[in-house]
């Protein structure tokens, strides 16, 4: 689990920070409420430590120093603070910190809560720095770093489209315009003939004094613009809001394409992707085939367990579907119902893979109100022909109702 260290003296600020805790069960912290006890649980445990929260003034570190001690342990620090003017801003930003916060009410705590946990979550975010300029990229990534961002550079426009090309976990990108072979302009839009704003983030850069660069960017499909010379403090926050932006995009796309109750891809989902699907399978020359698994007797058991019953049935599933069908295009598509558009594989060994599914579904335990309820699935399995996935879906439905008439718990083909 992350832990962070906590170094404060109040413990009013503890306990609030402590009570906010509460709604990031993935977070943990260890508090030293003095210089003497940082510096000791440091030198104990620093490899536990990914980040700190660090008050500036404590009763034996009035000026601070831990703030200096948690840095040169290469800890991400970020600065509480009860008093601040610019004077103060000006001299925490000559220290090499992540932020500072004024503690001045809950909203800042959370702010707080919220960076240390960013601060986590930014390990996984992989950021490209194409600049010509070794001391700029240099200086570029150096800032990214200490927000624990994973950090690639190129020293030009070509490089940068190559490992774009080739690296599709970059989920940013900040480049210089003025940059040999290819300059900023012409990489931001080769970038955009393939990918959208919402999976690649680009923020464009330049000392250059035309004050037209910032529109041209971004009507060149750059999400922002930042320009040289730039403070730290504005830096971090374009590329956090930028990222905060892109993350609610894709969660919204998430839940566009997942139903609600199970976190399975959903019908909407289901119909994107299987065209996709059925199309690399017809440029290939491979057969594919449309499977439909539905719960046997789901009327019965929402008669008996409620109406939502269809869903607690199918959340318990769902571990079962996604390691059997995670290699393919498959979707909650009603209520008691999976769909599978199976490519890549033969009739036999379609029919083998839809048998076992329906046996393991079998020995599965589902608990129901308290009562281990034996459920069992009936499906259909048909060639996807030259029809569209609807019609393949439509004659593995008439399949499905055979096999229940059939007693259930079976396959028709």
């Amino acid at each position: 689990m992350p832990k962070f260290l906590l170094v404060e003296d109040s413990n009013l600020v503890i306990k609030i920070l402590h009570h906010l805790l509460k709604d990031y069960p993935d977070l943990t912290c260890d508090v030293a409420q003095n210089a003497a006890e940082a510096k000791a649980i440091i030198e104990k445990n620093r490899e536990d430590y990914y980040a700190a929260l660090v008050d500036l003034n404590l009763p034996d570190a009035p000026n601070g120093e831990v703030v200096d001690y948690c840095i040169e342990q290469d800890i991400p620090t970020i600065v509480l603070t009860g008093n601040f003017d610019d004077e103060k801003r000006i001299e925490i930003q000559k220290k090499k910190v992540v932020d500072y916060i004024v503690k001045e009410s809950r909203f800042s705590y959370e702010y707080a809560i919220k960076l240390v946990r960013r601060l986590h979550q930014n390990k996984s975010i992989r950021i490209l720095v194409a600049d010509d300029s070794k001391t700029s990229r240099k200086h570029i990534a150096n800032l990214l770093k200490n927000q624990l961002f994973d950090v690639v550079v190129a020293d030009d426009g070509d490089t940068a489209l190559e490992m774009l090309q080739s690296d599709s976990s970059i989920k940013m990108l900040i480049t210089d315009y003025n940059m040999p072979r290819m300059n900023g302009f012409d990489l931001v839009r080769q970038i955009r003939k393939q990918v959208e704003k919402n999976d690649l983030i680009i923020i464009g850069l330049s000392a250059d004094g035309d004050s037209s660069l910032s529109a041209k960017f971004i009507k060149n499909g750059a999400n922002d613009f930042l320009k040289k010379p730039f403070s730290h403090e504005e830096f971090h926050c374009r590329v956090l809001h930028n990222i905060s932006i892109m993350e609610s995009a894709q969660e919204m796309l998430f839940m566009a394409m997942h139903d609600y109750a199970t976190n399975l891809p959903n019908k909407r989902y289901f119909y994107e992707k299987a065209s996709e699907a059925l199309e690399g399978a017809q440029k290939t020359n491979r057969e594919a085939f449309t499977a439909i698994l539905s719960v046997d007797k789901l009327e019965v058991l929402q008669d008996t367990y409620g109406i939502d019953t269809a869903d607690k049935i199918m959340r318990n599933l769902t571990e079962l579907f996604k390691s059997a069908l995670s290699r393919f295009v498959y979707a909650r598509f009603n209520d008691g119902e999976i769909a599978a558009i199976l490519t890549g594989v033969s009739f036999e060994q379609a029919q083998r893979l839809v048998s076992s599914l329906i046996e393991h579904v079998e020995n599965h335990i589902v608990i129901l109100n308290g009562e281990n309820i034996p459920i069992t699935l009936s499906a259909g399995l048909v060639k996807v022909g030259a029809g569209s996935v609807m019609q393949s879906c439509s004659e593995a439905d008439n399949l499905v109702y055979s096999a229940k008439q059939g007693g259930g718990a079976q396959l028709a083909v």
